[in-house]
C-alpha cells in the first residue's frame, strides 16, 4: 500500500462522513445517527497509516482514545443519567497499555496487577452504580485466569495447573448459586464435571508412570 491508497483512504472518509451528516440533517435531524458510521470512516485512514509505518503502538493508543471518546458522547447523549460508558472504556484503556507491555504481558506480576485492578474497578462499579446485584464476580472469575495461567504455564507444572483452576471454577459456580438462587442447590452438577479435568490428568500421569 502506498501513499496514493492513504490518501484515498482519507478523502473517502472524509466526503463519507459529509455525505452521511447532509442525510442525518436533512432526513431525521431529531436523532443523530451519523456518529455512528463515522467512527468507522475517522478508523480506516489511521489503520491504513499505522499499517504502512508499522506504528502499532501509537495505533492502539489512538484508536482507543476515539473509541472512548465515542462512547462518552454516546452516554451523553442518550442516557446523560446514567455513565454506562465507565463499564466499557476500562477493557479499551487496557489494550494499548498491553500493547505497550508487549512480551512483558506474559510476567506473572503484570497478570496479577491487572487482575487486581480489573477486580477492584468493577467492584467500585458494581458497589457505586448498581449494587443491587453483585456482578462483579463474573468479569472477577474472567480475569483471575490470567495470573493463573501464567504463573503455570511458566513453571509447567499443569497438573497443579487443573487443580487450581478447578477450585476456581468450583469456588464460582458456588458463589453464583448462593447469591442468584439459594434455596436450589445446582452448583454439584458443573463442579462434577470440572473435577473429571484433574482426575484424567492424574489417572493419565500414573499410567505414563507405571509403564
Amino acid at each position: 500500500m502506498n501513499k496514493s491508497f492513504l490518501s484515498f483512504a482519507a478523502a473517502g472518509s472524509i466526503m463519507s462522513i459529509i455525505f452521511l451528516v447532509i442525510v442525518n440533517l436533512l432526513t431525521s435531524p431529531e436523532t443523530i445517527w451519523y456518529i455512528y458510521p463515522s467512527l468507522a470512516f475517522i478508523l480506516w485512514p489511521i489503520y491504513i497509516y499505522s499499517l504502512q509505518r508499522g506504528k502499532y503502538k501509537s495505533f492502539s493508543l489512538l484508536v482507543s482514545l476515539f473509541l472512548v471518546i465515542y462512547l462518552i458522547t454516546q452516554n451523553y447523549i442518550s442516557t446523560p443519567s446514567y455513565p454506562w460508558f465507565l463499564y466499557a472504556i476500562y477493557p479499551i484503556i487496557w489494550w494499548p497499555i498491553l500493547i505497550f507491555l508487549g512480551k512483558h504481558t506474559k510476567l506473572f506480576k503484570v497478570s496479577l496487577f491487572g487482575s487486581i485492578s480489573t477486580i477492584v474497578y468493577y467492584s467500585l462499579l458494581n458497589g457505586i452504580l448498581s449494587p443491587e446485584y453483585p456482578w462483579a464476580i463474573y468479569p472477577a472469575f474472567v480475569v483471575l485466569w490470567w495470573p493463573l495461567a501464567t504463573y503455570y504455564a511458566k513453571n509447567k507444572r499443569y497438573y497443579e495447573f487443573s487443580i487450581s483452576s478447578s477450585l476456581l471454577i468450583s469456588t464460582f459456580f458456588i458463589t453464583v448459586n448462593i447469591i442468584s438462587s439459594p434455596h436450589t442447590i445446582w452448583a454439584v452438577y458443573p463442579i462434577f464435571v470440572v473435577l473429571w479435568w484433574p482426575l484424567s490428568m492424574y489417572f493419565y500421569s500414573y499410567k505414563r508412570k507405571g509403564h
